[in-house]
């Protein structure tokens, strides 16, 4: 099995890995009138070329015999902090339990974190029991759902995410410093499901002894606003946890 950059020539093929697999995954949650328009217009041969020449993807296919076997498509997108971004990864179903798809995400994390991302992200939807393992076994934590649309429906998609250090550990517990220029701890394994994306739990200590607050996973801003009933607010971006009390205005 080889692994390479993909190219335009690789369409055909690509559609071809994505609808057995999307099938394989999801056929039960998913009709395939709705998997064909899906992989129709994802990969088409203008998509496709567009996504190729983008500065921040890393667009990557396993090769077994001539044959494209898997693909990982993913892309650096520059938040507060850049982020590599793993929007699918696929391997054909008559391919699968070899380490195809390990190594296709190995590859991309190597070339994401070259292209400068400070985390990584990968999302698979709820209904794929099986991807989320996946990501769960490659040191991802579940940071969170959100509603993604597929030929005009909405389907929930759960959120996994890598924090890695220069040497490629996760990193759960980081030091930065607010816009206040004041010394804070983020733990990365303590979030909080939101709107937008997870807060964080801040700390004055990296032993986490005494806690500070929270950042937001959106914006990474520290304008981070608490109410009396629990509610969560990101001041800068709108991002929102809804409150964990009662309140009848909800």
């Amino acid at each position: 099995m080889d692994l390479r950059d993909a190219t335009t020539e690789d369409v055909d093929d690509i559609r071809e890995t994505a609808r057995a697999s999307l099938s394989a995954s999801y056929g039960h949650a998913l009709s395939a009138e709705l998997i064909d328009g899906a992989v129709e217009s994802w990969y088409d041969a203008e998509t496709l070329a567009d996504s190729l020449t983008d500065e921040g993807a890393v667009f990557v296919v396993a090769v077994e015999d001539g044959d494209v076997v898997g693909f990982v498509q993913s892309r650096l997108v520059e938040r507060r902090e850049p982020v590599g971004e793993l929007d699918w990864l696929h391997v054909h179903p008559d391919h699968r339990g070899g380490g195809i798809g390990n190594a296709l995400l190995r590859r991309a994390e190597t070339e994401l974190l070259e292209l400068g991302a400070e985390r990584l992200e990968g999302r698979v939807l709820a209904a794929n029991e099986a991807g989320g393992e996946f990501y769960e076994g490659e040191g991802f934590s579940e940071i969170g759902e959100r509603e993604v649309e597929i030929g005009g429906e909405e389907f929930p998609e759960r959120v996994f995410a890598r924090f890695p250090g220069g040497d490629g550990e996760q990193v759960l517990t980081e030091a930065r410093v607010t816009d206040d220029g004041e010394q804070v701890y983020v733990a990365y394994d303590e979030a909080e499901r939101a709107s937008r994306a997870p807060f964080y739990a801040t700390y004055a200590d990296r032993e986490r002894t005494e806690r500070v607050g929270y950042v937001c996973g959106n914006c990474a801003g520290f304008a981070v606003n608490v109410d009396t009933m629990d509610r969560v607010q990101c001041s800068g971006c709108g991002n929102t946890r809804r409150a964990s009390r009662w309140d009848a205005a909800w």
